[in-house]
């Protein structure tokens, strides 16, 4: 068994070195472990402290995001036959002590993806009540739109086994904690929340987080496509069925008044706009029975993508 620490980083040259020294070097059920950096741009000797720790890195020249970085992991994981990827972050908020607890789960064959859960003993220390209320928020979307319930939804500390990692195709550059969870969850994949400890510092501020509606938008985006892909009945379903709904709502209302008064003035308006809602309520149902026939398309393609993976990445 080959496991692959994985650390995304971006001018981290103060506290990399020590943090790569701190990782287990022997784990038991662990033949290997292997540490990667992936510079996302870094301006500082955060490259130089990372392969002098012994690291292997990948640089990206210019910041792409966290998204982009995870890419560029599990590209480099598949590539080299790596059977178990962990991410954790380069800042010493979490406790790298706890990598073996976390891979547990996939090496008792109980998971496929294990996801990292700050919140089980409620807010953390030095974590703003204004970001502890976005995070609940986002994992209260994540769960009703996945069906499965998760406390925390974007937590970097995570492990996957190579099945998840032949299965993973993301497309958010910015970040992919939700957009991960999403994936796997919708193509039956076993995830599971394990409890961590973290460890927020007053004077860091996120570089993902720094601001919460911004970070909340960009991240909602993620989910949307994600969903419109996924789910797209739901997506457009949704929305048609509101549409027609209001316009329904709106004829009835003409119509009443129609038969209590006998004429359809001052409402002739009402019966337009309602007749607008259910012609677009009704477009919009269709493009979602045209969407999930795609989607049906979508599903034989990703198959199609992950046996070429496999053929590609297990013979080398």
């Amino acid at each position: 068994m080959k496991l692959l620490i994985y650390m995304p980083a971006l001018n981290e040259e103060e506290g990399l070195g020590g943090v790569i020294k701190d990782l287990p070097k022997k784990i038991e059920g662990i033949d290997e472990v292997k540490v990667l950096v992936v510079d996302d741009g870094s301006t500082d000797r955060t490259v130089e402290i990372a392969k002098e720790n012994g690291a292997d890195v990948i640089s990206h020249g210019t910041n792409r995001g966290v998204g982009s970085a995870f890419h560029s992991a599990v590209e480099y994981a598949l590539d080299n036959r790596v059977d178990i990827l962990v991410s954790i972050d380069s800042d010493r908020q979490f406790n790298s002590k706890q990598i073996p607890d976390i891979i547990q789960p996939i090496l008792k064959n109980e998971a496929d993806m294990v996801t990292g859960d700050r919140f089980h003993s409620g807010i953390p220390e030095n974590m703003s009540k204004t970001k502890y209320w976005g995070n609940q928020q986002m994992s209260r979307l994540i769960s009703l739109i996945s069906g499965k319930k998760f406390r925390d939804v974007s937590c970097g500390f995570r492990a996957y086994n190579r099945e998840a990692l032949l299965k993973l195709n993301l497309l958010g550059s910015f970040t992919y904690t939700q957009e991960t969870i999403m994936d796997m969850v919708f193509k039956e994949m076993r995830v599971v929340e394990y409890p961590i400890d973290i460890k927020y510092f007053k004077e860091r501020k996120s570089r993902v987080a720094n601001s919460i509606m911004n970070y909340m938008f960009r991240t909602l985006k993620i989910i949307i496509r994600t969903l419109r892909d996924y789910k797209p009945m739901l997506f457009f379903g949704g929305m048609g069925g509101i549409m027609l709904l209001l316009g329904l709502g709106f004829e009835i209302f003409l119509f009443v008044h129609y038969f209590t008064k006998g004429m359809f003035s001052p409402y002739k308006s009402v019966g337009f706009i309602g007749l607008g809602f259910l012609v677009f309520g009704l477009l919009v149902f269709i493009v979602g029975l045209l969407a999930d026939m795609f989607n049906r398309v979508r599903v034989n393609q990703e198959k199609i993508l992950y046996e070429l993976k496999k053929e590609k990445y297990e013979n080398k």
